[in-house]
């Protein structure tokens, strides 16, 4: 048998209990690829990227390993309530929030105040922390300045996501010569995710001249970035007291963890393997996040319909963002139909094998967003499964 075919007879064996869908996390993968993330580090603590893991008993389980430490939120409401849940004490909140009802609340707590540092690239989000605490009425706010780690080789070309307007060193240290100069904030650290390498695969399948122009990309961007960022922190370390400089992501962990000038790594979505890093050439986590759904028809030779199916990822509409059927191996979609919210016919000689009741493993394409669908990871241990419940089986979606 493949290990796939094993990795099937596993999984199924332990969540035969269960109907379906149902999500599993396989822990041995989990922890092995949390430990290959930290090794990768070059000593540098990793902090884990909670948008990619969504699941309070996960996010515990790997910041009780050696490497990591901390969390990256992606909101405020979110980072509250996990410093409230007992699952950290230091929360780095990767967007800008003009969240009135949680900003209230975190400037007139102090034990949140303490734990939590809120992302600002622009003097108009202290201003709105000041209309809703003013600074004589509260614990100082921790900040965070996001430096923009795009590049731009020339004119208006721009390379990467648009986050912050602070892409200059320049610009850095004139946003935090404003920031010091105003009462009741605290300029603590610096971050820059250089999404063009971190977060964009060099070795996209069926397209090897769009490889080819990503890793010319990315050779020429990443360089640029490290200079950038040096000057902007020097810059700003001569204004503020940084305890710390973020940058990085899973895909390029081993590369930003060499950057002398970086403190901190961001991982995530390596704890789970999803689709989108089969891409990376540098390093491919182990799948170990799943979803099964059954067959409930087959309505011709060769093809085996599951019910669902249409778990799309977030980013550009196209394949990529697609779930992929993983298990059995072998089965593809039909071009015309693709998944489908309700129903998702699967192309292959394996689907005449299948038989309505029979499950079919997908992988999701991006980590997190599968805990958008169901209220309960199954953490499956060797042959036996754990429920653990989701962020949306607690009852919240923060980007909801």
């Amino acid at each position: 048998m493949t290990d796939r075919t094993v990795l099937k007879e596993r999984l199924d064996r332990a969540t035969a209990h269960l109907e379906t869908p149902v999500a599993a996390v396989d822990l041995a993968a989990f922890d092995d690829n949390a430990d290959q993330l930290a090794a990768r580090s070059g000593g540098k603590p990793l902090r884990v990227a909670s948008k990619s893991v969504r699941c309070r008993t996960l996010l515990e389980r790997v910041l009780a390993r050696p490497g990591w430490h901390g969390v990256m939120a992606y909101t405020l409401p979110e980072a509250i309530w996990l410093v409230r849940s007992g699952v950290t004490d230091d929360v780095l909140v990767a967007y800008p929030s003009v969240d009135r009802a949680a900003l209230r609340e975190l400037s007139t707590d102090p034990k949140l105040a303490a734990a939590i540092s809120i992302m600002v690239d622009h003097s108009a989000h202290l201003d709105l922390v000041d209309q809703v605490t003013p600074p004589g009425d509260r614990p100082v706010v921790r900040l965070c300045l996001d430096l923009d780690s795009s590049w731009r080789p020339a004119g208006a070309m721009h390379l990467g996501v648009r986050r912050s307007p602070v892409h200059s060193a320049g610009q850095a240290a004139a946003l935090a010569r404003r920031i010091v100069a105003r009462p009741g904030f605290r300029l603590v650290g610096m971050m820059s995710y250089e999404a063009q390498i971190a977060g964009l695969g060099d070795l996209p399948p069926g397209q090897a001249l769009r490889g080819r122009a990503i890793r010319f990309m990315q050779g020429r961007s990443f360089p640029e970035i490290v200079r950038r960022r040096g000057a902007a922190v020097a810059a700003v370390r001569e204004l503020a007291d940084l305890e710390f400089v973020n940058a990085g992501g899973t895909g390029s962990v081993a590369a930003t963890g060499a950057d002398p000038v970086v403190t901190e790594v961001t991982a995530g979505s390596g704890l789970y393997g999803p689709t989108l890093f089969d891409a990376y050439s540098a390093w491919r986590p182990t799948p170990s996040a799943f979803f099964a759904l059954s067959v409930v028809r087959r309505p011709a030779p060769r093809i085996a319909t599951v019910l669902g199916g249409g778990w799309i990822a977030s980013g550009p509409a196209e394949t990529s963002r697609q779930p992929t059927p993983y298990l059995p191996s072998g089965l593809k979609f039909k071009p015309d139909e693709g998944p489908g919210e309700v129903q998702t016919p699967l192309l292959g000689e394996v689907a005449d094998t299948l038989r309505p009741g029979d499950r079919v493993w997908f992988r999701h394409a991006k980590a997190g967003e599968l805990c958008e669908h169901v209220n309960e990871l199954q953490l499956v241990d060797g042959e036996s499964a754990t429920p653990a419940p989701t962020y949306r089986g607690e009852g919240h979606a923060f980007l909801g």
